[in-house]
């Protein structure tokens, strides 16, 4: 059956509009706050192999589209009408990523026929396991990290397992909150069977049938219509996470970008070990995981806004995922902060395109979004626990405009929280929840301003967590001019003589008076400084975004009395263009990340990646430590050969030892 585009474009339209129906089912009749304000889920149609040839492009979580639900599907013996199965068990296929993440699908039959699958998942608030929200880089292994259920059946034919749910309710630390979610999800199911439907009868079966697969089709050729635009080369990036554990030591993510024509091939050779925290990843090595590729997606739809958004992106694209890394941790790793790694990986994905097309790509985002639960108690004794919503910072400057102020950009989809429902469903008061000047990196195009939020607690022994804390240390990069963004400030009754600077701390324990204050990060800039107009700059004085002194210190515009003095503004322009290095350096990462790369140069940190690659996973995580902490000494000592032999030599050190490692 052959498909004209204009008749395409319809099926599209009609698919994306029965996800759409399907996630507003989900928004409306959800019961945590996660779900129906910062809208954490995903919803989709797919073919009867698992994949998405249909999403929203409006609502929920643009993570998913490429989603392979085929491993579970198959894990489920003979689907009837009315059933529903599920899991979130990320070691059980692969589709489910971490714990809280409820995974469900439902088969939809024609006259006793599978025509496709409804699918989604939402985000629950808590699952159980050892911290409220079931989530903190502290846990170890998944155990820790909450109920897990393997692929099984919720319903069958029509009929709820209630001795399943009891399951469920009994583990976690809200059960009505996470029951109320389960039947919206099931609700946003049976919606999404009564479109396709409609969908059906009015197509026809086989139209419907063949025009899911042809939608797969054309988005294939979209992307490959992209990547044809993009120079052939290999294109080498790095980002860095601050930690890898708790007070542990930066985490790199790594990167070969290969562009040959109309395809892909994303190698995350050189990424750091598997760690013995919950950063890792659960890709199972599968070549089109879609954690691995959410900033593939993102670059694809930045390049071409009308793209389908469907699985259809990924036949052009591979990824390499050595097993036993951060990348694609084996089990029993930890994975409840998987969306800290996975946003390593949006920027990073970033970095590597941008070098072949800086002039199509922004700088890059300020990636540390942290997301705030609260568990407490209300005056009545009543235990509550929602999250309050995300706190991040601003996008890149873009090559033709300013970065978006607390957008989140690559993860703006989670949808801020308003002040009004935060305090009415939590006992909390917001004390501050605004925009913090000075921090979008400078720039021709200025990078995003951050967040920030200041909020009281009023019960003893109230718990914070702020899940995905990060960039303390390592800044948003700007490109070609434009300077880094600020970094993230976590801090406990700031501005008294109880001041305390959290780092990257994830989980509080908070009494009741205590005043938590989080800073999301900047955005990098783009461009040059000083090719910004003056009269942008004054704006941007006069909106509050930069103070007059960063106008005048980045941008060299002296401003007076609400003025730009102009004869002082040239003089300074030119004394600081002067004083500009003739030839830019793509990059500036920010003075953190210079002077650990110094350290840990591209040729030291190769040796050390293959070294770890050379070692059983179990050994990995704390031979990379030791060779920090060795590495640290030797300099201090100035007792160290360079480069890679450098490397090698604190290895036999350490062998000697622990003489275990001489046997690998």
């Amino acid at each position: 059956m052959s498909f004209d585009p204009s008749g395409l474009q319809i099926l599209a339209n009609y698919c994306v509009a029965a996800a759409e129906s399907m996630a507003h089912t989900l928004v409306r009749t959800a019961h945590s706050t996660f779900i129906k304000e910062t809208e954490d889920f995903s919803c989709a149609l797919l073919t009867p192999e698992g994949l998405a040839f249909a999403s929203p492009k409006t609502l929920g979580a643009t993570w998913y589209i490429g989603l392979d639900y085929g491993p579970v599907l198959g894990m489920i013996e003979d689907y009837r009408p009315g059933d529903v199965a599920m899991t979130n068990d990320a070691y059980s296929g692969n589709v489910a990523t971490h714990s809280p993440d409820m995974v469900m699908w439902k088969p939809i039959f024609w006259q006793g026929k599978l025509v496709c699958f409804v699918g989604g998942h939402i985000h629950n608030t808590d699952v159980g396991g050892a911290v409220p929200a079931s989530l903190s880089r502290t846990l170890t292994e998944i155990h820790q990290e909450g109920v897990r259920i393997p692929p099984t059946k919720i319903v069958r034919e029509g009929v709820l397992d209630d001795a399943l749910l009891n399951l469920l309710k009994i583990n976690v630390r809200a059960p009505e909150q996470n029951t109320g979610d389960l039947h919206a999800q099931l609700a946003m199911l049976a919606n999404g069977e009564k479109r396709v439907l409609e969908m059906v009868a009015h197509f026809g079966v086989d139209y419907f049938s063949q025009g899911m697969y042809a939608l797969l089709d054309y988005a294939a050729m979209q992307a490959a219509s992209v990547l044809e635009t993009i120079p052939e080369g290999d294109y080498f990036f790095a980002e860095y996470a601050d930690e890898d554990s708790v007070n542990g030591k930066p985490m790199r993510v790594a990167m070969t970008l290969k562009i040959r024509g109309g395809s892909a091939v994303l190698d995350y050779t050189g990424s750091d070990p598997q760690l013995l925290s919950s950063l890792n990843m659960p890709t199972g090595g599968m070549t089109r995981h879609a954690l691995a590729l959410v900033g593939y997606h993102y670059v694809l739809y930045t390049l071409n806004p009308d793209i389908l958004l469907n699985a259809g992106l990924d036949r052009v694209v591979e990824c390499v995922l050595p097993p036993g890394t951060v990348m694609n941790a084996v089990y029993p790793a930890a994975v409840g902060m998987r969306s800290l790694t996975c946003k390593l990986t949006h920027v990073l994905t970033f970095g590597a395109f941008s070098q072949a097309i800086p002039d199509r790509l922004p700088a890059c985002a300020a990636c540390g979004l942290a997301i705030l639960n609260v568990k407490t108690t209300d005056p009545h004794g009543r235990t509550i626990i929602a999250s309050i919503g995300p706190v991040g910072g601003g996008a890149g400057g873009m090559p033709f405009d300013d970065g978006e102020e607390g957008s989140g950009a690559n993860v703006a989809f989670l949808r801020n929280t308003p002040v009004e429902i935060n305090e009415a469903e939590v006992p909390i008061r917001i004390n501050r929840y605004c925009l913090v000047p000075d921090s979008g990196g400078a720039g021709r195009y200025r990078g995003g301003l951050g967040l920030m939020m200041e909020f009281q607690v009023f019960a003893p022994n109230t718990i914070v967590t702020a899940r995905n804390r990060d960039r303390t240390h390592f800044a948003s990069w700007g490109v070609l001019g434009g300077k880094a963004g600020s970094n993230a400030i976590f801090s406990r009754n700031p501005d008294s003589s109880k001041a305390e600077i959290l780092g990257n701390s994830d989980i509080i324990q908070c009494q009741a008076g205590d005043i938590i204050r989080l800073i999301g990060a900047g955005g990098g800039g783009y461009g040059s400084p000083l090719e910004r107009e003056p009269e942008r700059v004054l704006a941007d004085v006069n909106s509050g975004y930069v103070s007059a002194a960063q106008a005048e210190k980045h941008y060299g515009v002296i401003i007076r009395n609400g003025e730009i003095d102009n004869p002082r503004t040239s003089a300074l322009r030119a004394s600081l263009s002067e004083n500009e290095p003739s030839i830019q350096a793509h990059f500036d990462f920010g003075s953190w990340r210079i002077a650990f790369e110094k350290k840990w140069t591209h040729e030291r940190y190769a040796a050390l990646t293959e070294i770890l690659a050379s070692l059983p996973v179990n050994w990995r995580f704390f031979v990379k430590h030791q060779l920090f902490e060795l590495l640290e000494t030797r300099e201090t000592q100035g007792q160290f050969a360079d480069g890679k032999e450098g490397i090698h030599e604190l290895f036999d050190d350490l062998k000697n030892r622990y003489p275990e490692l001489q046997t690998f």
